[in-house]
């Protein structure tokens, strides 16, 4: 069975309709990369699945619960789908620590002790134990960067959903970022990854969707979509015309 299943999902913001009807499954472990031109709706159904934007029809069920759009529903599904955005969105004011502490304390309700535990547990996981007591000005981009992606695994997600996750930073931080994304694909972790690596994509992913002005436009092996893409809107946006 699917673990996200997304079933004839529009959205439109006023009368742009951003996202024209898109199924797409992803199976448990799968590592998703979804690429596609600015303004294609590749963020929107990132955020549609996460429950940050309500969808106007369709479907979206993770993990066989259906994605509804009243609070309750929505703080679950968030414990359960991690997002992690292209600005890393730390607490200045909170450490590293702090950071990766703060939603299992107030969300989860997570005792301190334990969540301090798990904190440290997962900026390990990301190379970054060292930097515990830190402050985020005291972080260079990459590792604010993995920092968020600890905070986000320290809840525990069936799925991580990474939006651009590198487009922020400085060309030689993002090997270091992509290098803890490759580790969890390794370790069987679902990832939805709206990304510009393409070098990335065609060695980690398992499936590639190129989306276009708001549809699935072509979806396949990476192996298969880079080297053979079947219309002109995806061989013009790889540059091969």
């Amino acid at each position: 069975m699917s673990l996200i299943e997304i079933t004839e999902v529009r959205k439109s913001f006023g009368s742009n309709e951003v996202l024209k009807g898109i199924n797409l499954d992803v199976d448990p472990g799968e590592v998703i990369a979804i690429i596609g031109k600015s303004g294609s709706g590749k963020s929107t159904l990132l955020r549609c699945v996460n429950g940050l934007e309500n969808i106007d029809s369709g479907s979206i069920s993770v993990a066989g619960a259906q994605l509804q759009p009243d609070e309750l529903h929505l703080k679950a599904l968030r414990l359960k789908v991690g997002m992690i955005f292209q600005q890393f969105n730390l607490f200045p004011h909170l450490t590293a620590g702090g950071n990766v502490m703060l939603s299992q304390t107030v969300v989860k309700k997570v005792p301190k002790p334990q969540a301090e535990a798990m904190a440290r547990k997962m900026l390990e996981r990301v190379g970054l134990e060292h930097k515990f007591d830190a402050y985020p000005d005291e972080l260079s981009g990459g590792q604010q960067q993995r920092v968020a992606i600890a905070r986000a695994l320290a809840m525990q997600p069936i799925a991580l959903l990474c939006d651009e996750i590198t487009s922020a930073l400085d060309p030689e931080l993002v090997s270091e970022v992509l290098a803890v994304v490759r580790g969890l694909a390794k370790e069987g972790m679902t990832l939805m990854m709206v990304t510009h690596e393409m070098k990335f994509a065609r060695d980690v992913c398992s499936r590639v969707v190129f989306m276009h002005q708001g549809r699935v436009h072509e979806i396949g092996p990476p192996a298969e979509v880079f080297a053979d893409p079947k219309t002109p809107e995806l061989k013009q946006f790889l540059g091969m015309l």
